[in-house]
């Protein structure tokens, strides 16, 4: 065999999994189907911005071996996720806290909010069976109808009275004056951006690029003794029992020609008449400055839209109720039984993971192979 081990993929499990492996000793070649790496975490730099290509990508975790992990391939700045909501002409602030309270309802005291949140929570007398009773048992129908419905009916693309619960079962709410999204201790953006973390990460290994594994797969597994898979797990089978199904996304991307266009770095849409869910604006992710500390004087936005996925388009959002974890359960019974071929990320697990649930899955694994 040529090499140990053909990593499909070079996001950020295959990248992680290709970097342990090597420093391991083992021969390794990574092949990519798009033509660049950085699977969805990919930036690119338009007029000196970088531009999260696929959506914003803010790297949290209290994991500390996984932060230390990555700070060995780049520096991060100290960049905090504070996102605002725009529903029609009102702006309030994320996630929910004293200031979206203030706003609402026009009150002081955290004693106040809990008061009002209490008194609408008792609306739902049972368990919550659905992402609407789950919402306002957290915090009210008030900041359910404004902030959550609109938004999440156009991101999922279905009723909230459809959706399963424990997609808002991690919403933060706080009775705090703090408008800090990600309850973590450690948060930042890599300087440079995310294409050159994993560039960093890869350095030294065989990458292949517009290489789609499932249409040759006979040949490269005559050259590698092991498969680390990183694509879709229902792909990988022909589909055998039909597909799983995924929300994605796409983007209307515009340089403009002034400095500042939303004074952040991303705003929610959350009425249902606007048809974007956000805009993102990425300058703001570097604090509006190039590495000299100048001002850039252009800004590009990226208006993200929702929509149901088909087979060509970008997965983004696995759809974990009911029928699709069943279909997985299938797949990973296959997936158990496949020979020297491995299974990991969001994709091969069918897992809505953040960034570092998928780096400490992939170190997990390294140990455990390796």
């Amino acid at each position: 065999m040529k090499y140990d081990y053909l990593v499909v993929g070079s996001g950020l499990y295959g990248s992680v999994f290709a970097r342990q492996a090597t420093d391991k000793g083992k021969k390794v070649l990574v092949i990519e189907k798009r033509n660049h790496i950085a699977g969805n975490i990919y930036t690119e730099k338009i007029e000196g911005i970088d531009v999260h290509k696929y959506g914003p990508h803010i790297f949290h975790t209290n994991n500390k071996t996984v932060w230390n992990f990555v700070n060995k391939f780049i520096s991060f700045n100290n960049f905090t996720f504070s996102p605002l909501a725009k529903y029609k002409n009102e702006i309030y602030h994320l996630p929910f806290n004293m200031f979206t309270f203030n706003k609402i309802w026009g009150i002081n005291t955290p004693e106040e909010a809990e008061k009002i949140i209490n008194e609408q929570r008792k609306e739902i007398k049972t368990e919550p069976k659905n992402l609407e009773e789950q919402a306002i048992s957290l915090v009210g129908r008030d900041v359910f109808e404004k902030l959550i419905k609109g938004y999440t009916e156009k991101q999922w693309g279905r009723n909230c009275k459809e959706l399963p619960p424990f997609i808002i079962k991690r919403l933060p709410v706080r009775f705090t004056y703090d408008n800090n999204y990600f309850n973590a201790l450690y948060q930042g953006i890599p300087v440079n951006g995310y294409t050159k973390l994993v560039e960093n990460m890869l350095e030294g290994i065989e990458i292949k690029l517009n290489e789609d594994y499932l249409k040759n797969r006979q040949y490269y597994n005559s050259i590698a003794g092991k498969i680390v898979y990183t694509g879709a797990i229902d792909a990988y089978f022909d589909y055998r029992f039909g597909n799983l199904e995924y929300r994605t996304v796409f983007f209307d991307e515009e340089v403009l020609n002034v400095c500042n266009f939303q004074n952040c770095a991303m705003v929610n849409y959350t009425d249902k008449e606007t048809p974007w869910t956000r805009i993102i604006e990425h300058k703001w992710f570097m604090f509006g400055k190039d590495e000299n500390g100048n001002d850039f004087p252009k800004t590009v936005i990226s208006k993200e839209f929702s929509k149901e996925w088909t087979k060509n388009d970008e997965p983004y959002y696995p759809i974990n109720d009911e029928r699709n974890n069943s279909l997985y359960l299938k797949y990973k019974e296959l997936a158990d039984n496949e020979k020297n071929v491995f299974f990991g990320g969001r994709l091969g697990e069918y897992k809505y993971y953040d960034m570092d649930q998928v780096i400490e899955s992939a170190l997990n694994f390294s140990k455990k192979e390796l």
